[in-house]
């Protein structure tokens, strides 16, 4: 089904390429912020870990689930998070055989330096944006990632990924 009439074409290319655009450029500096290179981190890490923070401790399966992503993808990302002591796995509270995930004060502290250093980039980058003009951005990009992600979602599950206030 095509959505485009004539006249939509000439600005949804631009808008396709300036995606493709924002895409290439937020991988190649993975949006670290400003400063030193230590300030940047893994997008999927940055997702995982701000997550657990927005949401609490939980099973890997729930954090799959509230992030649209399989078991073993989270497994698997998270297992370095756990490593360099990021991630602490813990007993859950009610049944001692499962185990869940939480940030350790480690992670805590390393989620906000880098929210912080995005926070000043964002700042830099919109600099001589007037402020509604950023609320409109994020309120059209927010609308942007929930329409991406409603149209990956398996049956009609729309979970998001976009980080609030960060």
């Amino acid at each position: 089904m095509d959505m485009t009439t004539a006249g939509d074409t000439g600005l949804l290319e631009t808008l396709q390429h300036e995606v493709a655009l924002f895409a290439r450029r937020a991988e190649q500096t993975r949006l670290g912020g400003v400063g030193q290179v230590r300030n940047s981190m893994d997008r999927a890490a940055y997702l995982l870990l701000n997550r657990l923070d927005k949401e609490g401790p939980m099973g890997v399966k729930a954090l799959a689930a509230s992030m649209g992503i399989d078991s073993s993808t989270v497994t698997r990302q998270v297992a370095p998070l756990v490593d360099t002591g990021l991630v602490k796995r813990t007993s859950h509270p009610e049944d001692g055989r499962a185990v869940v995930l939480q940030l350790s004060p480690r992670g805590v502290a390393r989620l906000e330096e880098v929210r912080s250093s995005r926070r000043q980039l964002m700042a830099e980058l919109t600099h001589d944006w007037a402020p509604q003009e950023r609320e409109t951005f994020c309120a059209l990009l927010a609308r942007f990632n929930g329409a991406l992600s409603a149209r990956m979602a398996p049956s009609g599950v729309s979970p998001t990924d976009a980080p609030s206030g960060s």
